[in-house]
């Protein structure tokens, strides 16, 4: 298959799902040519914030290959991929992510995460829409010691 057959099943999750009431976002995670998972935005079944389309096929790809990494995986999305979908996938180490539908065309719907992304460019202490503060309680040392010393 080609790059552009993976996007139209991307597409076709994402409609599916405006079919169901949720919002237009699929996305499709191959591996060496074979779609290992597909899975469309459940913020409208699942309450969960999180229940973003690349995550969800991130988490099923991951759960039927037996390991976090997915590396030499590539997703492809029909929107945007959000900050936060954007840093799983260099988490688990997938190569490359195509979308089709970019923020400017989700702008006028309310489906751009430009400002999102915008938020994030900033220094960690500097956000304006979350304040992000260290406090590590006093007394408080060696967790990450105490994770490298396990048998």
């Amino acid at each position: 298959m080609r790059h552009e057959d993976f996007m139209r099943q991307a597409v076709a999750l994402a409609r599916a799902n405006i079919a169901e009431g949720g919002r237009p976002f699929g996305a499709v995670l191959v591996r060496d040519g074979e779609v290992m998972a597909g899975a469309a935005n459940g913020l409208h079944r699942d309450h969960d914030p999180t229940a973003h389309a690349e995550l969800l096929a991130i988490r099923h790809a991951a759960q039927r290959l037996g390991t976090p990494r997915l590396d030499g995986c590539v997703v492809y999305a029909s929107g945007h991929p959000c900050p936060m979908c954007l840093a799983a996938m260099h988490l688990c180490g997938i190569a490359e992510a195509w979308y089709a539908y970019g923020n400017e065309e989700g702008e006028p719907h309310g489906l751009s995460t430009a400002a999102v992304y915008r938020e994030m460019a900033r220094s960690p202490t500097a956000h304006v829409a979350l304040r992000l503060q260290a406090l590590k309680p006093e007394g408080e040392h060696g967790l990450y010691e105490e994770w490298a010393g396990r048998p």
